[in-house]
């Protein structure tokens, strides 16, 4: 007996150390509070998004309360856009962002003297609505045409990786991303790309869902995070799971601070960040000189 239990312990030991070898061969990474390897961290990230497409606005406006709204566009307001730009929105499949900054760019547009020179100059406007998920894209490509810009030339939408991006080496004016870097596997690529793709003087603009560190309003607001969404999420959606990792996955995004040195060893400068309802959301930015 004491034989038997002695081996089914070193059979547990070996299979839990070559499990353990297997994640670090390929290099172990986050999803939510689980250890998964890399390749399948993307495959379940891509899950979570295509399951949650459908449904993905009404939550968002769900979760926020609607103030998602107000934080992209406070978003937007530090891109000061302008016409003729070239613009890169990264993880923006449903195309929330790259609405607010052509409808930005059309409304300058229209209260500027109208001539030939600046038709032609915003004609050159191009942003570039950039997401890893088919279905995210489709998303925003039905909501386009909804809003009446289905037809807009100045929107171009690409299915690509933030990490392996299929712009050229300084080739746009800005960049932004919304509540999506904390998904992908390696953020210092992601931000790698971000700076490469860049002009010299463009603009790197990040909102993220951040750390709250206020006590009495971070213990209600982990409440909130880890009872209410999910909740929230299974009976609008029929999609706990999902919500509960998105939670999960904003806890194991780095600090503030921490982001902010990250984005200074990308390479921009005049980092800084500003916190939105005490830090329940972030918006990094940084300058490619």
């Amino acid at each position: 007996m004491a034989l038997r239990t002695t081996s089914r312990d070193l059979g547990r030991k070996v299979s839990f150390m070559l499990s353990r070898a297997s994640l670090l061969h390929s290099h172990a990474t986050s999803f939510g509070f689980k250890q998964v390897s890399e390749e399948e961290k993307g495959k379940m990230v891509g899950n979570v998004f295509s399951n949650v497409a459908s449904n993905y606005d009404v939550m968002n406006d769900l979760m926020s309360a609607g103030l998602h709204r107000l934080w992209k566009d406070r978003l937007v307001s530090k891109l000061n856009p302008f016409p003729g730009m070239k613009h890169l929105d990264v993880a923006g499949g449903t195309g929330d962002v790259a609405f607010k900054i052509t409808e930005t760019i059309n409304s300058i547009s229209r209260r500027a003297t109208q001539d030939s020179t600046e038709d032609d100059f915003h004609n050159e406007t191009q942003i570039y609505v950039c997401d890893i998920n088919p279905k995210m894209l489709n998303v925003g490509k039905k909501r386009a045409t909804e809003r009446g810009l289905g037809e807009d030339r100045s929107l171009i939408w690409v299915e690509g990786n933030a990490e392996a991006l299929s712009f050229q080496d300084g080739s746009m004016d800005g960049y932004t991303i919304a509540f999506g870097i904390r998904n992908v596997t390696h953020i210092e690529k992601a931000l790698a790309e971000a700076y490469r793709v860049l002009k010299r003087g463009g603009r790197f603009l990040c909102l993220e869902l951040s750390h709250v560190e206020v006590p009495v309003f971070k213990q209600l607001y982990d409440y909130y995070s880890f009872s209410v969404i999910p909740s929230i999420g299974e009976l609008v959606a029929g999609d706990r799971e999902s919500y509960k990792y998105l939670v999960e996955s904003i806890r194991q995004f780095p600090s503030q601070e921490k982001f902010a040195s990250m984005i200074i060893d990308a390479g921009f400068q005049k980092v800084e960040y500003e916190n939105l309802v005490g830090g329940v959301v972030a918006i990094h930015s940084g300058l490619k000189f």
